[in-house]
């Protein structure tokens, strides 16, 4: 009995010592940060099954968006967009005229490509936001071999869409193993932020939530409504003043 409880604590060490540090906890900095806009080409779109094409559309768009809410620089770069993945859409374009736009005729690997890995060199950020579509190749393929050079990589798991979800999470599991933290776009955000008091914040990041994440709007809308026109009606206040008094109405 001691020996097999013996063997367990020790596979339970072993796994700890692989795996419970193999990626420390890393802040994203804005001032450090490079965004990728990855092959979120209209042909590919229809790929991304395993999202609500309304709500997809939204996210891709929203990642997008992050350089201009957080001033980031931004590189863009296509797979064959003149067949049939085609371009990436015109409202991505026309957020970055004058980002590099790399249009890549046969790599399928974006790192492949020696003019977007020195557009990524030049940018002397070491930290890459990136979402793509699909996500089991033009994500990870690139988050990999991010990562084998060294950099941070967070991948943003709402803006890359792939055919079915088991691909989604085998590739999502394939990145994380490799040090690819897997991060939501109101997690980025918030890290970009850090604080709501901050520049950007409230004022520039309300309006951005209220467009893509529109819970989050909402509850800003509710609260806004109630200052401005809400009345306590019976009951209400019971629910939010504590013995505390930490909340007077």
């Amino acid at each position: 009995m001691k020996f097999g409880a013996s063997i367990a604590f020790l596979a339970a060490s072993l796994l700890s010592a692989v795996h419970g540090d193999a990626v420390p906890w890393e802040r994203i900095d804005k001032n450090n940060s490079l965004l990728l806009i990855l092959d979120l080409q209209v042909g590919l779109y229809q790929l991304a099954r395993d999202w609500d094409a309304t709500l997809y559309k939204e996210n891709i768009m929203a990642h997008a968006e992050l350089g201009k809410l957080f001033d980031l620089p931004v590189i863009l770069t296509t797979s064959a967009d003149t067949g049939p993945n085609g371009p990436l859409p015109k409202e991505m374009l026309e957020m970055y005229p004058d980002a590099p736009l790399i249009r890549r005729q046969g790599e399928v690997n974006a790192w492949d490509n020696p003019e977007f890995r020195a557009a990524v060199k030049a940018s002397g950020k070491k930290q890459i936001i990136v979402a793509g579509i699909v996500t089991d190749v033009c994500t990870a393929f690139l988050a990999l071999s991010l990562r084998a050079e060294g950099y941070s990589v967070f991948a943003n798991i709402e803006g890359s869409g792939t055919t079915t979800q088991l691909i989604r999470d085998t590739a999502n599991s394939r990145m994380e193993r490799a040090g690819v933290q897997l991060v939501s776009l109101f997690s980025i955000v918030c890290d970009l932020m850090r604080d709501w008091r901050a520049t950007p914040g409230a004022g520039e990041v309300l309006p951005f939530l209220d467009k893509y994440l529109p819970v989050y709007g909402m509850l800003a809308r509710g609260h806004a409504a109630a200052i401005e026109n809400g009345t306590v009606i019976p009951g209400e206040a019971g629910l939010i003043t504590g013995q505390n008094g930490t909340v007077v109405i």
